[in-house]
């Protein structure tokens, strides 16, 4: 009878449950797969992402299809099939195409990776819209085994595309494809805003198992994103309501908190022994207060830390999993238990608690991102990641939702994507003199974008062209202009005075960029053309001379006797004495101006002091005190 109550209670609140998921919705998360041969099938279409294996987000995958002519639902290995004969080094990656049906997906991609596909496409085997292939909900100790060591992702294709390839197979063409996820998450700015769905129970198989370990091994990169501002971490519980007709039964009492408002399942699926499932509730409300403190106190990553040593201490196998061993944990980490106890409450009231009352609101889907009804879930710029709890496949997503050239350091390592600026430039614009590159490495690639170099900016079009612009743009390889040192003297085509662009110095002509030539002022009659004068040229100049006693007057470009020149020494002499005297003058008649203005001044101010007081220099005319006797 027990039983048969628990079967009615669980149909009830799974069939609530998904009244409410089509209240909202599951959004299924897609990427891109191009054909780009052969003629008859090339186009851009969608398919979906699987929740295993490595989604290779913010990058590309080439391959060739193959379809094979036996195990075509991939559900056997692949050993002894044409496919591994297919594989070689060098060749291009081979991307597996299976049909839908017999097995799991994930047994399907776990057989064409150990037979060396890069990737596996399964194609439905009936018209629908596309669905999520997710992983087995109940895994035996050998599926867990190879779950967590599928590696290549995985796409799911419309029954119709997968037809037509076949054909296309079967006429003996070659297919080629690119799996694209460039675009597969947002990437509006410079900060990733990301939420994980998890839970605290660590007793529900592989699946719990694997985002414990994830949290632990991912902690330390959350961490430094979140304390450098590169990303704004949440994490969310998932919790349901028990059915109102059954909220007094010792099933929903035992599973639920707050009269029958926020439950959880029971961790063994076992009423009759171990943790129950408001146990779960509880810790998870924990979990989230301890999150809401620490950020009320500016350091919101500290919850990795709370979460990581509670699952290590407080174990349910060792009976750990109660409030006196989180406590333990949250004074570790210097928190007062009491803020943690009051974001709490009362469990056992007949209210909503706010906490886990915006879970439950936040786990229906707005905007792009659908309802959350898979744990764990990564939720990155407001659209659900698919693939394994994997570090490095987890913070390539991450990274895949920053603004190209935003990223962070982290997230142009090595291990993270090519640096393609590393190979021919990128095929950018590049200065080799000056060592100054177009060619800006980010997550995705890289973009051919003119630079800033020491407070210089380069203008063009980044791929042929760019050149420096404004003030010291000399200081950088001489602003890309000619410049040349001959017989002790250096001319430069680049002046600061021009924002941009290069123009040859007086005494050359040329284009300032690739090169100036010097002028023959003398071979072209352009200076020294006096009848006496005689012209010599020099390199970006020119020498001129005049015969006998003659002097050369380079203004008026003529040559002038020596008494010329005598007078016209005396004349500026006598010019001379002329504007010395007049400056002369002039200083002094201001002086005596000066002079008569203080003394008219001085005689106006006496006058007007003796109205009211005598002066020391005027005699007293007032009577001299009388005495009566």
């Amino acid at each position: 009878m027990r039983e048969k109550v628990l079967i009615i209670i669980m149909v009830m609140v799974l069939g609530d449950w998904s009244i409410r998921g089509c209240l909202g919705r599951f959004v299924v998360e897609k990427n891109n797969l191009k054909v780009t041969s052969p003629e008859s099938v090339r186009g851009v279409y969608e398919c979906a992402i699987g929740n295993f294996g490595v989604p290779q987000y913010g990058g590309v995958m080439v391959g060739s299809v193959f379809y094979p002519k036996t195990n075509q639902k991939g559900c056997n290995t692949f050993q002894d099939s044409d496919l591994s004969s297919k594989t070689k080094p060098g060749g291009i990656p081979l991307f597996v195409l299976a049909d839908r049906g017999e097995c799991y997906f994930t047994l399907k991609a776990w057989n064409a990776q150990n037979g060396g596909a890069a990737a596996i496409l399964v194609a439905d085997d009936r018209v629908e819209p596309l669905i999520t292939m997710d992983t087995p909900e109940e895994a035996d100790a050998a599926q867990a085994n190879y779950l967590q060591n599928i590696t290549i992702p995985s796409a799911l294709i419309s029954n119709q595309l997968g037809d037509r390839i076949k054909k296309v197979l079967a006429k003996g063409e070659m297919v080629t494809i690119y799996l694209d996820w460039r675009e597969a998450l947002p990437h509006p700015d410079d900060r990733v805003e990301y939420e994980f769905w998890t839970n605290s129970n660590d007793e529900c198989g592989p699946k719990c198992e694997s985002q414990l370990n994830f949290v632990r091994i991912f902690k330390g990169a959350a961490q430094i994103l979140e304390q450098k501002g590169y990303t704004q971490f949440t994490p969310h519980y998932i919790t349901w309501y028990c059915p109102e007709a059954f909220i007094m039964s010792q099933q929903c009492k035992s599973q639920c908190i707050n009269q029958g408002r926020y439950c959880a399942p029971d961790p063994e699926q076992d009423f009759s022994k171990g943790y129950d499932g408001k146990d779960v509730v509880v810790q998870n409300l924990r979990q989230a207060c301890f999150f809401h403190v620490a950020k009320q106190n500016g350091k919101p990553w500290h919850w990795w830390d709370y979460v990581t040593d509670f699952s290590i201490r407080c174990p349910m196998k060792q009976n750990m999993y109660n409030k006196e061993c989180a406590d333990k944990v949250i004074r570790s980490l210097g928190y007062d238990v009491s803020k943690i106890d009051e974001c709490i409450g009362d469990i056992e009231a007949d209210d909503d608690n706010p906490i886990l009352k915006a879970e439950q609101e936040a786990q229906i889907g707005k905007g792009t991102r659908g309802d959350v009804t898979i744990l764990p879930t990564l939720v990155i710029n407001n659209r659900q990641y698919r693939g394994k709890l994997d570090k490095g496949a987890v913070l390539k997503a991450i990274c895949s939702g920053f603004e190209e050239t935003t990223e962070p350091a982290i997230c142009l390592t090595r291990d993270m994507e090519t640096n393609e600026c590393l190979e021919n430039n990128g095929g950018c614009w590049h200065d080799p003199a000056a060592n100054v590159t177009a060619c800006m490495d980010t997550f995705r690639g890289r973009l051919c974008h003119c630079p800033t170099v020491q407070g210089v900016k380069f203008i063009g079009d980044g791929y042929t062209h760019c050149e420096a612009s404004g003030a010291l743009r000399c200081e950088i390889n001489n602003g890309g202009c000619w410049k040349e040192s001959q017989y002790g003297r250096t001319y430069s085509a680049c002046t600061d005075d021009y924002r941009n662009g290069c123009k040859c110095p007086a005494g050359f002509r040329g284009d300032g960029v690739n090169g100036c030539e010097d002028i023959n002022e003398c071979a072209e009659k352009l200076a020294c053309q006096c009848p006496d004068c005689s012209c010599k040229n020099t390199w970006g100049s020119y020498e001129c001379s005049c015969g006998g006693q003659l002097l050369y007057i380079h203004e008026h470009d003529t040559c002038i006797t020596g008494k010329d020149a005598a007078n016209s020494e005396v004349s500026w002499g006598v010019m001379w004495v002329i504007i010395l005297g007049l400056t002369v003058a002039g200083v002094a008649g201001y002086a005596l101006y000066k002079y008569r203005i203080r003394r008219y001044m001085d005689s106006e101010i006496r006058a007007i002091m003796a109205q009211y007081m005598p002066l020391d220099n005027q005699p007293n005319h007032m009577p001299s005190q009388v005495t009566t006797v």
